[in-house]
């Protein structure tokens, strides 16, 4: 790519830098909210069953309409975004997720809060990349970019500990409907300031038709993937209907990857993800959610079932991995960035945040707070922040203009991908271990007490058990980062990625 191309996208910017920081304030309190949603609504899912009368084996639905929606038209969103523009994407995402939430606050019956749910996954998965790609195409200068992502790296990742806080507090305080009603105030000053803010640099649009055979095949194939580790979760991985999920999922990305490499204009340009740095930073950034999805879903069953916390005081134990985070990602990982390659940040942040998960297999029933979980909660959040931040700065970096949407939607994808399989998969490892262990020891308990005992024993065994995956996980996560990632520090020579001239990946051009 030539440096005016690059320069272009700083450059165009004609209201200058200050404008640029006003506009990623609406940028970044949109990606808090779309953060918020994923843990808020798990906080308030009881309370919502119980008013709604979801039964038992149909309330998962409330997650799982999201999740599929969310995941399976991401990069549909994304080459919705390049082909529109970005600024407008955004701003109908953003309308489409506040109308879509007010309906899920207003629900009268189980159905009407599934179909919010989707709704909410379809503009979410407009308003995600969107979002990451106008950052990409309005920051090229390096330190600018630098401090952009730190932001946004900090509160993509401690926006899932911060919506179990506010969850917290307002399924306890008000009703579980504020955690649906509460993203319409969010949405409203989001794409208000978006509008009159964001001034989107001129050119860069993706001109080409829609590609429709890509678009059906890797919506279906997503759908089928995400749904396959939802059904495992609750069925079984030896379901019938769990296997011809994965088995479709495989056929139908399979074709989807065919047809990309034939059609004159991809939803998803293979140049995009076959990138060695932006396939190494999909690779690593999904498994590391595979890692973190299990430690939310753990520490929050702990935390309330185990040590009798209520969903409030349980937010506020996760505070210190959001200070973690927002530390990492807007102190160590900003400041580095443009000094060390962003392998240096990735694969120590990861083995930090493994060590962090490394200490939580020790957790026993009467484990201090102070001493096991502070320490952990620090070391994770510290190590996911610095290698959150060059991870998205380095994965949309170099992007032609056209294709920012849809490699934006690719981190996206990446993630929740990562969350769906993290869920079922340590999910799955901890009740297997939980039931072993319960029906190894429940004989030696005589009384009604001894049993419970043993009964949480056994979840807490199933915790550390599924927990000690997740650190091989993260160690997995750290062992790509530094072997695949191997862009040099902005500022440096371009390092090739190995498939020629389109695929280096450049040097942020300073805009004057």
């Amino acid at each position: 790519m030539s440096e005016a191309a690059l320069k272009a996208p700083g450059a165009a910017a004609p209201s200058g830098d200050a404008n640029r920081w006003k506009a990623l304030v609406f940028i970044a309190l949109a990606q808090l909210m779309v953060v918020l949603d994923a843990t808020i609504v798990n906080i308030a899912l009881p309370s919502a069953q119980t008013d709604l009368g979801i039964s038992d084996g149909n309330r998962q639905w409330v997650v799982t309409a999201y999740a599929l929606a969310f995941g399976g038209l991401l990069l549909f969103g994304g080459r919705i975004a390049d082909l529109w523009g970005r600024k407008r994407a955004f701003v109908l995402g953003l309308a489409g997720f506040a109308a879509a939430s007010a309906l899920g606050g207003a629900a009268t019956t189980g159905a009407m809060m599934f179909g919010a749910r989707a709704l909410q996954g379809v503009f979410g998965a407009l308003l995600a990349p969107a979002a990451l790609s106008l950052l990409a195409v309005m920051f090229t200068d390096a330190k600018e970019r630098a401090k952009a992502f730190g932001i946004y790296g900090a509160i993509a990742g401690g926006g899932g500990a911060v919506g179990l806080i506010l969850g917290g507090f307002l399924t306890e305080y008000l009703d579980w409907r504020w955690t649906f009603f509460v993203n319409v105030p969010f949405a409203v000053v989001a794409a208000a300031g978006a509008y009159f803010v964001i001034r989107e640099p001129e050119g860069g649009r993706n001109r080409n038709p829609l590609d429709i055979p890509g678009v059906l095949l890797s919506t279906l194939g997503l759908v089928a993937l995400v749904y396959g580790f939802t059904r495992a979760e609750s069925d079984g991985w030896g379901d019938a209907v769990t296997v011809s999920m994965f088995v479709a999922s495989v056929v139908l990305l399979v074709a989807f990857a065919i047809v990309e490499s034939k059609v004159k204009a991809p939803l998803l340009p293979l140049r995009v993800v076959t990138d060695r740095n932006r396939g190494g930073i999909y690779l690593s950034l999904g498994l590391a959610i595979i890692g973190m999805f299990g430690l939310f879903l753990f520490l929050t069953y702990y935390l309330q079932v185990v040590k009798g916390y209520s969903p409030v005081k349980t937010g506020f134990a996760f505070l210190p991995m959001v200070a973690g985070m927002i530390t990492g990602s807007t102190q160590i990982g900003t400041r580095l960035m443009t000094r060390v390659p962003a392998r240096l940040l990735m694969g120590p942040g990861f083995l930090v945040a493994a060590i962090g998960m490394l200490l939580l297999t020790q957790l026993e029933i009467d484990s201090s707070y102070g001493a096991l979980l502070l320490p952990a909660m620090v070391l994770l959040g510290l190590g996911m922040g610095t290698a959150f931040m060059p991870a998205m700065s380095l994965a949309t970096q170099g992007v032609e203009p056209r294709d920012a949407g849809v490699a934006s939607a690719m981190v996206n994808t990446s993630q929740q991908v990562g969350g769906a399989i993290g869920t079922a998969l340590l999910n799955t490892i901890a009740a297997s271990a939980t039931t072993s262990y319960i029906k190894d020891h429940i004989a030696g308990a005589a009384s009604k007490p001894q049993q419970q005992l043993v009964m949480l024993q056994g979840q807490v065994h199933g915790y550390s058990t599924a927990i000690w995956f997740a650190v091989g996980i993260l160690a997995a996560a750290a062992l790509i980062a530094f072997t695949f990632v191997n862009a040099g520090r902005p500022g440096s020579n371009p390092v090739a990625s190995g498939s020629g001239v389109e695929d280096e990946v450049p040097v942020p051009v300073v805009a004057h």
